[in-house]
């Protein structure tokens, strides 16, 4: 399984970062080739399940995730988000958590991935990769000028 972890501090305050990087369907801006679904419509919560589609035409994948921890930051608490992830093709899960901080917010990311069909010793160059894509993602969600 490829593990990779990213953190951000942003001027943000945690419920302002919280609300942006909660928002599936924005995650899709930032993310090349991908379209996302929210099968319910916000508030989300633990629950709600959304699927990430991406590539293009016959070579596209879905990646259905599933929230299935939702606590908010509130009254200078952390807040903390965990998905599962349950496709055919990639399954793991993802931890978000945003900690309010004297200066803004601090945004921790860590994925856990497996790709069917591709052996453990691409976990690491996985890791990379998706560290890399998924950072800019997080620095496209708290963007100060969104």
């Amino acid at each position: 399984m490829a593990v990779f972890r990213i953190e951000r501090f942003t001027r943000l305050p945690a419920a302002e970062s919280w609300r942006r990087v909660t928002d599936w369907e924005r995650h899709a801006a930032h993310v090349p080739l991908t379209a996302i679904t929210v099968a319910k419509a916000p508030p989300t919560g633990a629950g709600t399940v959304f699927v990430a589609r991406t590539g293009v035409g016959p070579l596209a994948f879905d990646d259905p995730m599933e929230v299935v921890r939702w606590v908010p930051p509130a009254a200078g608490r952390a807040g903390l988000c965990h998905l599962e992830k349950r496709g055919s093709l990639v399954r793991g899960r993802a931890s978000i958590e945003v900690c309010p901080t004297d200066s803004g917010s601090h945004v921790v990311w860590v994925e856990e991935l497996s790709v069917r069909l591709l052996p453990r010793w691409c976990d690491p160059a996985l890791a990379r990769a998706g560290r890399r894509v998924f950072g800019r993602a997080l620095d496209g969600l708290l963007d100060q000028d969104t």
